[in-house]
Protein backbone atom coordinates (compact mmCIF):
# COMPACT_ATOMS: atom_id res chain seq x y z
CA UNK A 1 0.00 0.00 0.00
CA UNK A 2 3.33 2.19 0.97
CA UNK A 3 4.23 1.99 -2.57
CA UNK A 4 1.06 2.82 -4.39
CA UNK A 5 0.89 6.44 -3.20
CA UNK A 6 4.66 7.10 -3.95
CA UNK A 7 3.25 6.39 -7.49
CA UNK A 8 -0.36 8.21 -7.04
CA UNK A 9 0.97 11.70 -5.45
CA UNK A 10 -1.08 11.38 -2.72
CA UNK A 11 -0.76 13.91 -0.07
CA UNK A 12 1.40 12.27 2.51
CA UNK A 13 3.61 13.44 4.93
CA UNK A 14 7.47 13.06 4.33
CA UNK A 15 9.65 12.68 6.78
CA UNK A 16 13.21 12.81 6.68
CA UNK A 17 15.65 10.58 5.23
CA UNK A 18 19.05 12.37 5.81
CA UNK A 19 18.63 13.73 9.38
CA UNK A 20 21.68 12.51 11.63
CA UNK A 21 23.93 12.48 8.57
CA UNK A 22 23.58 15.73 6.73
CA UNK A 23 22.24 17.51 9.74
CA UNK A 24 21.88 17.08 13.13
CA UNK A 25 19.33 15.05 14.50
CA UNK A 26 19.00 16.56 17.70
CA UNK A 27 16.32 19.33 17.81
CA UNK A 28 18.40 21.65 19.82
CA UNK A 29 21.74 21.31 18.17
CA UNK A 30 20.13 21.69 14.72
CA UNK A 31 17.71 24.51 15.99
CA UNK A 32 21.34 26.29 17.50
CA UNK A 33 23.35 25.29 14.25
CA UNK A 34 20.79 26.77 11.77
CA UNK A 35 20.73 30.38 14.00
CA UNK A 36 24.33 30.51 14.28
CA UNK A 37 24.71 30.42 10.42
CA UNK A 38 21.84 32.53 9.56
CA UNK A 39 23.41 35.27 12.22
CA UNK A 40 25.93 35.62 10.05
CA UNK A 41 24.57 38.43 7.59
CA UNK A 42 22.30 40.73 8.09
CA UNK A 43 19.18 41.03 6.09
CA UNK A 44 18.29 42.83 3.03
CA UNK A 45 15.91 45.51 2.32
CA UNK A 46 14.67 44.93 -1.22
CA UNK A 47 12.55 41.71 -1.28
CA UNK A 48 14.43 38.66 -2.84
CA UNK A 49 12.72 36.39 -5.54
CA UNK A 50 14.66 33.65 -5.63
CA UNK A 51 17.54 32.16 -3.49
CA UNK A 52 20.20 29.33 -4.32
CA UNK A 53 21.97 27.63 -1.50
CA UNK A 54 23.60 24.13 -1.26
CA UNK A 55 22.44 21.06 0.19
CA UNK A 56 25.40 19.17 1.70
CA UNK A 57 26.47 18.58 5.41
CA UNK A 58 26.13 21.57 7.04
CA UNK A 59 29.34 21.10 8.42
CA UNK A 60 31.02 21.98 4.90
CA UNK A 61 27.87 24.22 3.47
CA UNK A 62 25.85 24.98 6.30
CA UNK A 63 27.89 28.27 6.58
CA UNK A 64 26.94 29.36 2.67
CA UNK A 65 23.21 28.49 3.03
CA UNK A 66 23.19 30.44 6.43
CA UNK A 67 24.80 33.62 4.73
CA UNK A 68 23.06 33.67 2.08
CA UNK A 69 19.54 32.98 3.51
CA UNK A 70 20.38 34.95 6.76
CA UNK A 71 20.61 38.13 3.95
CA UNK A 72 17.68 36.97 1.65
CA UNK A 73 14.01 38.84 2.65
CA UNK A 74 11.96 36.21 1.67
CA UNK A 75 8.03 35.78 2.54
CA UNK A 76 6.54 33.06 4.02
CA UNK A 77 5.46 31.06 1.43
CA UNK A 78 8.26 29.32 -0.57
CA UNK A 79 8.30 27.00 -3.85
CA UNK A 80 11.60 24.99 -3.05
CA UNK A 81 13.10 23.74 -6.80
CA UNK A 82 15.42 20.81 -5.94
CA UNK A 83 17.29 18.58 -8.32
CA UNK A 84 16.52 14.81 -8.48
CA UNK A 85 19.48 12.50 -7.94
CA UNK A 86 17.70 9.62 -7.62
CA UNK A 87 16.07 9.25 -10.80
CA UNK A 88 12.65 8.38 -9.81
CA UNK A 89 9.29 10.21 -10.18
CA UNK A 90 8.40 12.69 -12.65
CA UNK A 91 10.52 15.31 -14.39
CA UNK A 92 8.59 17.86 -12.90
CA UNK A 93 7.61 16.29 -9.76
CA UNK A 94 5.05 18.92 -7.10
CA UNK A 95 4.53 17.23 -3.60
CA UNK A 96 0.77 17.73 -3.60
CA UNK A 97 -0.01 18.45 0.42
CA UNK A 98 0.43 17.12 3.62
CA UNK A 99 3.40 18.29 5.48
CA UNK A 100 7.29 17.75 5.42
CA UNK A 101 8.58 17.05 8.20
CA UNK A 102 12.52 17.73 10.22
CA UNK A 103 13.69 17.80 13.32
CA UNK A 104 12.08 20.94 14.11
CA UNK A 105 8.81 19.92 13.32
CA UNK A 106 6.05 19.62 10.41
CA UNK A 107 6.38 22.33 7.53
CA UNK A 108 3.20 22.48 5.69
CA UNK A 109 2.69 22.30 1.65
CA UNK A 110 1.02 24.85 0.48
CA UNK A 111 -1.50 22.20 -1.47
CA UNK A 112 -4.05 25.33 -3.45
CA UNK A 113 -0.33 26.62 -5.00
CA UNK A 114 0.64 22.94 -5.81
CA UNK A 115 -2.86 22.37 -7.36
CA UNK A 116 -2.40 25.43 -9.74
CA UNK A 117 1.18 24.35 -10.68
CA UNK A 118 -0.53 20.66 -11.30
CA UNK A 119 -3.06 22.06 -13.33
CA UNK A 120 -1.35 24.59 -15.26
CA UNK A 121 -0.97 22.07 -18.66
CA UNK A 122 2.53 22.99 -18.34
CA UNK A 123 4.86 19.79 -17.26
CA UNK A 124 4.12 19.69 -13.39
CA UNK A 125 3.22 16.29 -11.88
CA UNK A 126 1.29 15.90 -8.47
CA UNK A 127 4.43 13.18 -7.75
CA UNK A 128 5.73 11.84 -4.15
CA UNK A 129 8.15 9.12 -5.52
CA UNK A 130 10.63 11.98 -6.92
CA UNK A 131 11.24 13.24 -3.45
CA UNK A 132 10.97 10.15 -0.62
CA UNK A 133 14.80 9.16 -0.92
CA UNK A 134 15.83 13.13 -2.53
CA UNK A 135 18.04 15.35 -0.27
CA UNK A 136 18.28 18.28 -1.43
CA UNK A 137 15.08 20.25 -0.85
CA UNK A 138 15.25 18.17 3.20
CA UNK A 139 18.58 19.75 3.93
CA UNK A 140 17.76 23.40 3.63
CA UNK A 141 14.60 22.75 5.19
CA UNK A 142 15.68 23.37 8.66
CA UNK A 143 17.02 26.70 7.70
CA UNK A 144 13.70 28.09 6.27
CA UNK A 145 11.80 26.92 9.84
CA UNK A 146 14.44 28.95 11.90
CA UNK A 147 14.18 31.88 9.33
CA UNK A 148 10.15 32.15 9.31
CA UNK A 149 8.27 30.49 12.07
CA UNK A 150 5.15 30.74 9.52
CA UNK A 151 6.81 28.75 6.87
CA UNK A 152 5.10 27.20 3.90
CA UNK A 153 6.08 25.03 1.25
CA UNK A 154 5.71 23.71 -2.27
CA UNK A 155 8.93 21.22 -2.98
CA UNK A 156 9.24 20.00 -6.71
CA UNK A 157 12.02 18.36 -8.07
CA UNK A 158 13.32 19.21 -11.32
CA UNK A 159 14.30 16.74 -13.71
CA UNK A 160 13.29 18.13 -17.14
CA UNK A 161 16.14 18.14 -19.73
CA UNK A 162 14.18 20.62 -22.15
CA UNK A 163 14.75 23.99 -22.10
CA UNK A 164 11.89 24.85 -23.54
CA UNK A 165 10.22 22.69 -21.56
CA UNK A 166 11.61 24.63 -18.67
CA UNK A 167 10.72 27.92 -20.00
CA UNK A 168 7.12 26.75 -20.38
CA UNK A 169 7.11 25.37 -16.83
CA UNK A 170 8.64 28.78 -15.79
CA UNK A 171 5.99 30.72 -17.16
CA UNK A 172 3.29 28.85 -15.36
CA UNK A 173 4.94 29.25 -12.10
CA UNK A 174 5.72 32.58 -12.56
CA UNK A 175 1.85 33.60 -13.55
CA UNK A 176 0.62 31.33 -10.55
CA UNK A 177 3.29 33.60 -8.11
CA UNK A 178 2.19 36.84 -9.98
CA UNK A 179 -1.40 36.25 -9.54
CA UNK A 180 -1.01 35.45 -5.29
CA UNK A 181 1.56 38.67 -5.19
CA UNK A 182 -1.71 40.74 -7.00
CA UNK A 183 -4.34 39.58 -4.10
CA UNK A 184 -1.45 40.28 -1.64
CA UNK A 185 0.51 37.21 -0.98
CA UNK A 186 4.02 36.95 -2.04
CA UNK A 187 6.10 33.78 -2.77
CA UNK A 188 9.84 33.73 -3.08
CA UNK A 189 11.74 30.62 -4.64
CA UNK A 190 14.61 28.90 -3.01
CA UNK A 191 16.76 26.83 -5.56
CA UNK A 192 18.86 23.72 -3.96
CA UNK A 193 22.16 23.11 -6.15
CA UNK A 194 25.97 22.18 -5.34
CA UNK A 195 28.39 23.31 -7.63
CA UNK A 196 31.37 21.64 -9.19
CA UNK A 197 31.66 17.78 -7.96
CA UNK A 198 34.90 16.00 -7.23
CA UNK A 199 37.34 18.11 -9.41
CA UNK A 200 40.52 19.92 -7.22
CA UNK A 201 39.48 23.63 -5.50
CA UNK A 202 40.97 25.23 -8.42
CA UNK A 203 39.26 23.85 -10.78
CA UNK A 204 35.84 24.14 -8.93
CA UNK A 205 36.32 27.72 -8.66
CA UNK A 206 37.50 28.15 -12.19
CA UNK A 207 34.58 26.23 -13.41
CA UNK A 208 31.75 27.49 -11.12
CA UNK A 209 33.29 31.12 -11.78
CA UNK A 210 31.85 30.78 -15.22
CA UNK A 211 28.87 29.46 -14.18
CA UNK A 212 27.96 31.63 -11.65
CA UNK A 213 28.53 34.84 -13.89
CA UNK A 214 25.60 33.76 -16.02
CA UNK A 215 23.74 33.62 -13.23
CA UNK A 216 24.71 36.66 -12.23
CA UNK A 217 24.33 38.46 -15.80
CA UNK A 218 20.59 36.70 -15.19
CA UNK A 219 21.14 34.88 -18.14
CA UNK A 220 19.33 31.37 -17.67
CA UNK A 221 19.39 29.84 -20.71
CA UNK A 222 23.80 30.81 -20.67
CA UNK A 223 23.84 28.78 -17.54
CA UNK A 224 21.85 26.11 -18.98
CA UNK A 225 24.55 26.08 -22.14
CA UNK A 226 27.35 26.73 -19.68
CA UNK A 227 27.33 24.15 -17.64
CA UNK A 228 26.37 21.83 -20.18
CA UNK A 229 29.22 23.05 -23.02
CA UNK A 230 32.04 22.79 -20.13
CA UNK A 231 31.19 19.83 -18.23
CA UNK A 232 30.22 21.16 -15.33
CA UNK A 233 29.32 19.07 -12.50
CA UNK A 234 26.23 21.46 -10.99
CA UNK A 235 23.58 18.96 -10.03
CA UNK A 236 20.50 21.86 -9.95
CA UNK A 237 21.50 23.24 -13.07
CA UNK A 238 17.88 22.69 -14.04
CA UNK A 239 15.74 23.75 -11.10
CA UNK A 240 18.39 26.68 -10.96
CA UNK A 241 17.09 27.18 -15.17
CA UNK A 242 13.96 27.43 -14.40
CA UNK A 243 13.99 29.29 -10.93
CA UNK A 244 15.91 31.93 -12.37
CA UNK A 245 13.75 32.41 -15.49
CA UNK A 246 10.78 32.87 -13.66
CA UNK A 247 12.67 35.35 -11.66
CA UNK A 248 13.20 37.17 -14.65
CA UNK A 249 9.41 36.66 -15.72
CA UNK A 250 8.40 38.38 -12.62
CA UNK A 251 10.83 41.37 -12.47
CA UNK A 252 14.20 40.07 -11.79
CA UNK A 253 16.82 43.22 -11.85
CA UNK A 254 19.46 41.56 -10.16
CA UNK A 255 21.35 39.01 -9.37
CA UNK A 256 24.89 38.45 -6.83
CA UNK A 257 26.56 36.18 -5.37
CA UNK A 258 26.59 35.92 -1.25
CA UNK A 259 28.86 33.07 -0.89
CA UNK A 260 31.41 30.65 -2.24
CA UNK A 261 33.25 28.30 -0.71
CA UNK A 262 34.42 24.64 -1.39
CA UNK A 263 34.40 21.36 0.85
CA UNK A 264 38.31 21.45 0.92
CA UNK A 265 38.14 24.28 2.53
CA UNK A 266 37.15 22.25 5.58
CA UNK A 267 38.46 18.96 5.01
CA UNK A 268 41.43 20.18 3.91
CA UNK A 269 41.80 17.65 0.64
CA UNK A 270 41.68 20.18 -2.12
CA UNK A 271 42.00 17.43 -4.89
CA UNK A 272 38.84 16.25 -5.00
CA UNK A 273 36.02 18.89 -3.90
CA UNK A 274 32.48 19.98 -4.28
CA UNK A 275 31.81 23.57 -4.78
CA UNK A 276 29.07 25.94 -3.02
CA UNK A 277 27.45 29.34 -3.90
CA UNK A 278 24.53 31.45 -2.50
CA UNK A 279 23.11 33.53 -4.69
CA UNK A 280 19.65 36.03 -4.09
CA UNK A 281 18.26 37.53 -7.24
CA UNK A 282 15.89 40.39 -6.59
Amino acid sequence: MHDRHLDTGHAIDRNPVVAGMFYPDDPDLLRHTVREHLAAAPREAAPTLLAMVPHAGYVYSGEVTGQTLGAANLPDTIVLLGPNHTGLGAPLSVWPGGHWHTPLGPVPVDEELADTLAESDAGFTRDTAAHMREHSIEVVLPFLQEYTPDLAIVPVAVAEPHPQALREAAQALAGALRRLEAAGRRVAMVVSSDMSHYVTHADAARLDRLALARIEALDPLGLYATVRDRGISMCGVLPATLGLLAALDLGAQTARVVAYATSGEVSGDMQRVVGYAGVLVA
